[in-house]
């Protein structure tokens, strides 16, 4: 068994698109618009669905927001030095929520971004 992607429900996708390829870096994948369900689906990532796991985006034609609930926590990424990660988040117009440093009683360094919509990116600083 293979995690194959995560679906999240998006007010906009044009915005939720722009924000996943030109703040983070992801590459669309592919597209699907479905008018006769009335919906549209995105999907980005890093590199190919038959190499790793990716985002589904999906807009439901009419919903422009979603209550974030109290289950969901956020999407986690590895990047190489979450310090300059966060500039770079920072320089494309995206938003830092928590600055990069130790997690609370480690060593791993993380940081916090969050999506037009809300949801939160953790970056894992990996070598």
């Amino acid at each position: 068994m293979r995690l194959l992607h995560t679906m999240l429900r998006v007010g906009d996708l044009d915005r939720a698109v722009k924000f996943y390829t030109e703040v983070l870096g992801m590459r669309v994948l592919r597209t699907t618009d479905r008018p006769d369900q009335q919906y549209s689906l995105a999907f980005v990532g890093y590199d190919d669905e038959d190499k790793a796991a990716v985002l589904e985006l999906t807009y439901n034609y009419g919903v422009d927001r979603y209550d974030m609930g109290t289950a969901y926590g956020h999407v986690a990424i590895a990047v190489p030095d979450a310090y300059r990660a966060c500039e770079e988040v920072k320089r494309r117009g995206g938003t830092v929520t928590r600055e990069a440093g130790p997690v609370k009683g480690g060593t791993t360094v993380i940081a916090f971004v969050q999506d037009p919509d809300g949801y939160k990116i953790e970056l894992i600083q990996r070598d």
